[in-house]
């Protein structure tokens, strides 16, 4: 049986599993990576992230690193492969800072969605979760929506947004006769069209210029207490709806798990909040079939 370090953290409650650099760890599969984030059985966490030094990523990495000397490799809790995570940047970059693993107040980190700068803040970090654009933005433009979501709790099917921030999103702008709170997301909404490789869910209620209420089905993962991505996406969303006031850049997101600030910078967007570290310790992995 194989036994590994790890480490755990969390982001406004969305939590996750680290793996610290170890050359000798094994890549583990989706079974194993299923048990450690199981929440009776395993430790538990929304996902987990190995800590690459950047010379063992992947070659399609390596080539696109830039200055970073990391990679944050990124599975969702069932054990699939995820472009990157927004809160997990912020958690993976306090690893690296109270690791002694990087220097400076800014640093890069290489993820599967391309190289994300990532600031040291008084709160805690801020990343530059990069580009953003509507998944179909001719529709969008002529109807304000380009899909529908069903979910339980509400009425009838939803009009979405979709958005493409490194990984899929699509943001339902909730109507006041149907409750945020009493919407059921215990199963995964009901996209139509679906996308080909599943989204992440968001479900917004306006709360006054420049701030929202959001709760998150995650693709791979079901609901969370918080997902920085879909922060961004929500912002987004409500903002351009709004029609892109450009005095309405600078957002806040309040989710179950706390609060995040969200940045609006043309084709970028910025993400900040906490993060922490909770435990550290070994865990023996169950023998491989």
């Amino acid at each position: 049986m194989t036994t590994l370090r790890f480490a755990k953290g969390h982001g406004t409650l969305n939590d996750f599993v680290l793996l610290p650099p170890d050359d000798d760890a094994p890549d583990l599969d989706a079974r194993e990576v299923t048990f450690l984030c199981d929440r009776r059985s395993g430790i538990g966490a929304d996902g987990l992230i190995r800590v690459v030094p950047i010379a063992l990523a992947p070659e399609e990495i390596r080539d696109d690193s830039g200055e970073a000397q990391w990679f944050m490799d990124y599975r969702n809790h069932d054990g699939s492969i995820a472009e990157m995570c927004g809160n997990g940047t912020r958690v993976f970059a306090k690893y690296l800072v109270d690791h002694h693993l990087v220097s400076g107040s800014e640093f890069d980190i290489a993820t599967r969605a391309g190289v994300k700068r990532v600031l040291t803040v008084g709160d805690g970090f801020s990343t530059d979760l990069g580009p953003w654009r509507l998944t179909r933005p001719a529709e969008a433009a002529e109807r304000g929506m380009d899909s529908v979501v069903q979910v339980v709790g509400a009425p009838v099917p939803l009009p979405a947004l979709s958005l493409d921030l490194g990984n899929p999103h699509t943001v339902v702008a909730l109507p006041q006769d149907v409750d945020l709170g009493g919407l059921d997301l215990s199963a995964a909404p009901h996209i139509d069209p679906h996308p080909e490789h599943g989204s992440n869910v968001e479900f917004v209620r306006a709360v006054e210029p420049g701030q929202v209420s959001m709760r998150v089905h995650e693709r791979g993962a079901g609901e969370t207490r918080s997902c920085g991505t879909g922060a961004a996406a929500a912002a987004i969303a409500t903002w351009w709806w709004a029609g892109q006031p450009l005095d309405q850049l600078a957002w806040n997101v309040d989710v179950p798990g706390g609060r995040l600030g969200v940045r609006i910078d043309g084709d970028r967007v910025w993400l900040s909040g906490p993060a922490a570290l909770v435990a550290e310790g070994t865990v023996t992995l169950p023998p491989r079939p």
